[in-house]
């Protein structure tokens, strides 16, 4: 299943891993994540890599991220990745419910570093990665021009 990553497979995975109790930083999910795709294959790691980076390209858009730190906005997108695609979804849809994420300050840090872990757990070699979608903040351009 890991091997065949697409945008649906990513979001069962990220609710699987999700823990029942709260986890405002990420840090149990990023751990349940990395546990599982590091039971391999490779292309699992990759296929959640650019998924991930993908999910938080989308959110990389002046609507979200103005006035923020770059760091600020790369961690709160994190967070609202790791809350999931219903809640993704609505942020997309309603910029205004990015806004309670900025002011509870909600990161998700350890998310973005999952696929690196993963793979090196995998592996035992340290991984270089690239994807299509860069997930660092403001390199979205087309989110950053005023329409």
């Amino acid at each position: 299943m890991l091997s065949g990553m697409n945008e649906d497979v990513f979001w069962q995975l990220i609710e699987e891993c999700s823990p029942s109790t709260p986890d405002p930083e990420g840090a149990w999910l990023a751990a349940a994540l990395t546990a599982r795709l590091a039971a391999g294959p490779v292309a699992g790691v990759v296929g959640f890599a650019e998924q991930l980076s993908w999910a938080m390209y989308r959110l990389d858009r002046k609507e979200y991220g103005e006035g923020l730190s770059g760091d600020a906005f790369l961690y709160t997108r994190a967070a609202v990745v790791a809350a999931g695609r219903e809640e993704y979804d609505r942020v997309l849809r309603e910029p205004a419910r990015f806004i309670p994420f900025v002011t509870d300050l909600a990161w998700a840090e350890d998310l973005l570093y999952v696929p690196d872990k993963a793979y090196e757990l995998l592996t035992s070699e340290v991984w270089d990665r690239g994807t299509r979608y860069s997930y660092e903040s403001y390199s979205n351009t087309a989110g950053w021009t005023d329409a």
